[in-house]
């Protein structure tokens, strides 16, 4: 069993490294494809590892850029980027490689375990999807179009958190910041020559904040105005993205980008992926339309896109006598991540450990992660939002438990990263209940790679996890943030140490699925339109008149003209999610189906949760999710659960 690695980034000599990183390897594969034997262990493990080690070290300049972003960080991002993507392309491409694993394959058919033939399956569709068996011409283009591409995304990404950190509106009158959380109050409170002044910004806590709470509906509109029109400049970036999507596709022998994206999918084909989304609207549209109109009884004024966070708050309060305000107290950010821990200490008997580690910031923390009281994997937090840090949240996966050449086994880490109020020295962080269930869901993720116990890296934990079902394990993880039970265990006030009540945990779980069918629409409004963007090209325009046309049956309220929320659709453009946002709600069936069996088997007492850490959990990308999925269950997966877990039906 080997050590952790320890966080270390020199951007000074990253450059420099990496380069001999990518020349060693090329030379290694050289060797390696010199052999006149090639076998499985001499061949295709060797490579495998090569990939991961190479992983291990551009990681945490990746993760740098993104939680410590600075001038030096993106400078040297952007010159490492095209590097990689070059090498990677290079090598997605080698015929002789492909080849050989193709004949590995073949020879070994008999004496490969099902890991290792998962692993040749998914590298030979992978080739295949690169273009390894295409002619040379075809091949030189579809490497450079990889190496726009990157560049794009990173680009896009830059332009958005460059925008979100130029933004500041600052107010001189104590009135307009009425209503507004205590915590919150104080962090936008700065003096200016003796005046006290209050600045709002577009990172998130600050954005929901006074979207939620702000009482000047001017204001609202103004920080709601420069929210959606952030970073123009990524309209020609669209455009240039989704041509060069197209044009990879059609040289992969694919109609569009949408195809292609299934390729590596549990969805059979278009048709089924666009079937799945307009039931689920058909399905939720009659429920939304009441909810709207709900709002609007209490609206003294016609509802606009930036009223809704604001109204929704006072209807919430009204029909449930809930404040969010009230709940923060109960969920200080510490004691939420010990009864997290607590929680999957008696659901899969899991213990982290906290562990002292020099790391980026003074804000992160490392823990280590037992199972059944065995040393499993290193997890990092970084949970408070700052400005040199790009919003949302997400999981990073750094190491892979896997078995090395030598025989010996990696342990596994990764990041959780969220955006969450900061704390001071007089405020501790205050988390929203909606935050409590970020955590939870990207703590899923994190599970989902560190406790796997396949041998092969390359579909072990998160790899090699079909994309439309990597969703699942983090969802089935964030319903529990719900549960009576769950919520005892770590929501306690910070200052008096008293449990919430029965009595607001009911309000909370009653006002769950408030505006859910609302909400419904708005992720499959996001859907669609990324799905049907990239079954054919679109440009300039026709990118704003296909969300439009989509809006006119998701959007309840239509939004303004300025509204270009397109240019921010960072998960479709800078991330991972092209032609596959719909994965969310196909992943969200599989988890709520899950989270169900397990919840009316009492949790903690549910043979399910253990037979799902053993068969999800521990398996990896080992197996199809669907295969998975049915040794779990027994059956398919049940779309009504998803319905019925966002309280659409009984």
């Amino acid at each position: 069993m080997t050590k952790f690695l320890q966080f270390d980034c020199d951007l000074d000599t990253f450059i420099e490294e990496l380069k001999k990183h990518l020349n060693k390897n090329n030379k290694k594969i050289e060797t390696l494809l010199a052999q006149k034997e090639k076998t499985y262990a001499n061949f295709v493990k060797p490579l495998e590892m090569m990939d991961e080690y190479l992983e291990q070290f551009f990681t945490p300049l990746s993760h740098l850029n993104a939680v410590n972003n600075s001038e030096k960080t993106q400078k040297v991002y952007t010159e490492a980027l095209p590097l990689v993507t070059e090498y990677s392309t290079q090598l997605s491409q080698n015929i002789e490689i492909y080849n050989a694993y193709k004949e590995i394959m073949q020879k070994e058919q008999t004496s490969l375990n099902s890991e290792q033939k998962r692993v040749l399956a998914l590298n030979i569709l992978h080739f295949e999807l690169s273009g390894a068996h295409l002619d040379k011409k075809t091949k030189q283009r579809l490497q450079e179009i990889n190496l726009k591409k990157s560049e794009l995304s990173n680009n896009f990404s830059q332009n958005l958190l460059d925008a979100t950190n130029a933004y500041e509106y600052i107010i001189t009158d104590e009135s307009d910041i009425e209503g507004l959380p205590k915590s919150e109050i104080e962090n936008a409170k700065f003096e200016d020559n003796g005046v006290i002044k209050y600045k709002l910004t577009l990172q998130m806590p600050s954005y929901i904040a006074y979207m939620t709470y702000g009482k000047n509906r001017a204001i609202r509109e103004e920080l709601y105005r420069a929210y959606v029109s952030r970073a123009p400049q990524n309209a020609k970036i669209i455009d240039e993205l989704l041509a060069l999507r197209q044009e990879m596709s059609q040289l992969l022998g694919f109609k569009n980008y949408a195809e292609l994206s299934l390729a590596t999918k549990m969805a059979e084909d278009t048709k089924s992926v666009l079937g799945f989304l307009e039931n689920l609207l058909e399905n939720s549209i009659p429920q939304a339309k009441n909810e709207l109109q709900e709002l609007q009884n209490i609206a003294p004024h016609k509802l606009e896109s930036h009223d809704t966070s604001y109204y929704a708050e006072i209807l919430k309060k009204e029909q449930y006598d809930i404040d969010e305000e009230e709940y923060r107290p109960y969920f200080e950010q510490k004691n939420v991540i010990a009864g997290m821990f607590t929680f999957l200490d008696k659901l899969f008997n899991v213990t982290c450990k906290q562990v002292k580690e020099k790391l980026w910031h003074e804000k992160a923390y490392a823990y280590d992660v037992y199972e059944n009281d065995i040393l499993k994997a290193r997890i990092y937090l970084d949970l408070e939002a700052r400005e040199s840090k790009r919003g949302g949240a997400w999981m990073h996966n750094w190491q892979t438990h896997c078995t090395d050449e030598a025989g010996k086994k990696p342990l596994a880490s990764a990041f959780i990263v969220c955006s969450f109020p900061p704390s001071n020295d007089t405020n501790p962080s205050l988390l929203r209940h909606d935050d409590v269930v970020t955590l939870f869901h990207e703590t899923g993720h994190t599970l989902h790679h560190i406790l796997s116990e396949v041998n092969e890296n390359e579909v072990s934990g998160v790899n090699g996890v079909e994309w439309d079902a990597v969703e699942f394990p983090s969802q089935f993880l964030e319903n529990f943030a719900y549960e009576p039970q769950v919520l005892k265990m770590f929501a306690k006030h910070y200052e008096t140490n008293e449990t919430i009540s029965d009595e607001m945990i009911d309000k909370l779980v009653k006002s769950k699925n408030f505006l859910s069918a609302m909400g419904m629409l708005r992720q499959l409004e996001f859907s669609l339109f990324d799905f049907k963007l990239h079954t054919k090209v679109y440009q300039g325009d026709e990118v704003q008149n296909l969300l439009d046309t989509i809006r006119e049956k998701t959007a309840l309220i239509k939004p303004p003209k300025y509204n270009k929320f397109q240019n921010g659709f960072s998960h479709i453009f800078s991330g991972g999610y092209a032609a596959g946002y719909y994965s969310y709600k196909w992943a969200e069936v599989l988890s709520a189906d899950t989270f169900y069996t397990v919840v009316d088997e009492n949790i903690f007492n549910s043979p399910t949760a253990k037979k799902y850490q053993n068969i999800i959990l521990h398996r990896g990308g080992s197996q199809s999710m669907q295969e998975l999925f049915h040794e779990l269950m027994g059956r398919d997966a049940d779309t009504t659960q998803l319905l019925r877990l966002n309280g659409i039906v009984e």
